[in-house]
């Protein structure tokens, strides 16, 4: 029983190196050589503005959260 989870686990582990060319051949095929730099400039820039929208929100948690803390620290001092 053990042993049937943990090879159904090992089924969906990273493709080797011969996965990752097939992988590539398969896109080559699919979007051709002229259509790829398009692809990869689109896929970075989604990259970065996830990247920054991630940025964006962490610097609003740590803004709110500095906001509330002076004010539970003046309740206490009193």
């Amino acid at each position: 029983m053990i042993l049937s989870s943990v090879n159904s686990i090992m089924l969906f582990s990273m493709p080797g190196g011969s996965e990752w060319i097939l992988i590539i051949l398969v896109v080559l095929l699919m979007f051709g050589g002229k259509k790829i730099p398009e692809l990869m400039r689109g896929v970075g820039r989604g990259i970065r503005e996830f990247n920054d929208a991630k940025s964006n929100v962490k610097s609003e948690i740590e803004e709110g959260m500095k906001e509330k803390d002076p004010g539970k620290q003046q309740q206490v001092s009193q």
